[in-house]
């Protein structure tokens, strides 16, 4: 077995999921900031509850929405002539519900420190709201949004819970690190779950460290 393979399935899954947070989860905290819809309230719930629902709760709710008994699962089968659950992509769609909260939550603190009279005074001379946003807004609001890059990257990157339910632990298709780790101990096989462990253990630290210190470069900077 290939030791470096469930790392880099991490890696990938990983990549993929923040990509997909940055390019949803900054409009969508933009709606959740600026948006006067009156049940907000009930959206920012639904996408804070994987913070405190068990994600074995989550993995097997989206198991039973995706899986090939439900009406989504056999729609995805029909038409990618493959099954979504126990695949990469079913992986992805529950990585990214699960990490949402720590990709859109940083992002909307970030908007939401921002003074209002810099976005009153872009406005009062003219300009639009996408200038407005692109202009002022991102650039005002970077260090959160690499915050919740980084923060989804690396919650994304040790998710056990959700993957085990959805994905199981398929070698090279959904055996991810964390679950590597599991499926070791379960064997005996302490020294590799060891070193799986010590890996993540150690990239964990490192984007952590990366975090504070980008966070501690912004606010002398303000």
């Amino acid at each position: 077995m290939n030791f470096a393979a469930p790392l880099l399935l991490s890696l990938k899954l990983s990549s993929v999921t923040t990509l997909f947070l940055l390019v949803l989860g900054v409009p969508f905290a933009y709606w959740l900031v600026f948006s006067r819809f009156r049940f907000k309230f009930l959206v920012e719930s639904i996408v804070a509850l994987p913070l405190v629902l068990p994600p074995t709760v989550l993995g097997f709710y989206l198991l039973m929405a995706i899986g090939a008994n439900s009406f989504f699962g056999r729609w995805y089968e029909s038409l990618f002539n493959k099954p979504l659950a126990f695949s990469f992509e079913g992986l992805v769609l529950g990585s990214f519900l699960y990490s949402l909260p720590f990709a859109v939550q940083p992002i909307q603190m970030a908007f939401n420190s921002i003074d209002k009279k810099l976005l009153e005074a872009s406005w009062s001379l003219g300009r639009s709201n996408i200038y407005t946003f692109f202009r002022v807004i991102l650039p005002l609001s970077r260090h959160g949004i690499i915050t919740g890059c980084v923060l989804s990257f690396a919650h994304t990157l040790g998710e056990f819970g959700v993957i085990l339910m959805i994905g199981g632990n398929i070698p090279g298709i959904t055996r991810v690190a964390s679950v590597a780790i599991y499926d070791e101990v379960q064997s005996l096989n302490y020294g590799s779950a060891n070193m799986y462990a010590a890996i993540l253990l150690l990239f964990s630290f490192v984007i952590l460290a990366a975090v504070y210190f980008v966070n501690r470069r912004f606010t002398r900077t303000i």
